[in-house]
């Protein structure tokens, strides 16, 4: 690829994650979810509740950044928050895979972890993994409030949740990204919440 045809791809790109961006500001829906996710986690870890978060792939990674962001810091000096990604138990993951089935690993670990009042929140581009989903239904079964990130796809998903953060694309890297993005502006509307 000549640095030509280099640039043209990254500006593309780059294009690409800016008209996504441009049309969930235009989606006051979109935006409002954010909001509400943000109140009902501040609302959780102020009652001395926990989050627990998973996914697949990137979205498993996403959930670990995100866990990540609550118990070390995001912007301010402050306590650690309870946050747990439930991908990153080998040990559970395998026992649970083999034992049971693979759509099993997180609804296991969602009974057995989860609390009535916890926040149970599930990553997912495509809004139709199993696995996510069944960890979704344990957590509604047992008392947790549940968060969905998904893709722009209207699924199962979107109607089973109490909050749903839905990215305007079904793009898989393009609804990566607003995860990511969304999961850092509920950090950043929490952590003031709770460390004024």
């Amino acid at each position: 690829m000549t640095s030509d045809a280099a640039l043209a791809a990254v500006r593309g790109h780059v294009e690409d994650h800016a008209a996504v961006t441009t049309r969930l500001l235009a989606d006051d829906g979109r935006l409002a979810a954010v909001a509400a996710v943000a109140g009902a986690v501040t609302a959780a870890l102020r009652a001395g509740q926990k989050l627990l978060l998973f996914g697949n792939g990137g979205s498993a990674a996403d959930a670990q950044h995100l866990a990540a962001e609550f118990v070390g810091r995001y912007r301010r000096e402050r306590n650690a928050l309870p946050a747990l990604a439930l991908s990153t138990n080998t040990s559970a993951l395998t026992a649970i895979g083999n034992d049971y089935a693979f759509a099993d690993i997180f609804a296991r670990q969602v009974e057995g972890l989860g609390q009535r009042g916890d926040v149970a929140i599930g990553l997912t581009t495509s809004g139709t993994s199993p696995n996510v989903l069944r960890a979704l239904e344990a957590a509604k079964r047992n008392g947790l409030v549940t968060v969905a990130f998904t893709g722009g796809a209207d699924t199962p998903m979107t109607e089973l949740v109490d909050h749903c953060i839905q990215a305007p694309t079904t793009d898989t890297p393009r609804v990566q990204e607003v995860h990511i993005l969304l999961g850092h502006v509920v950090c950043e509307l929490v952590e003031p919440e709770l460390f004024p």
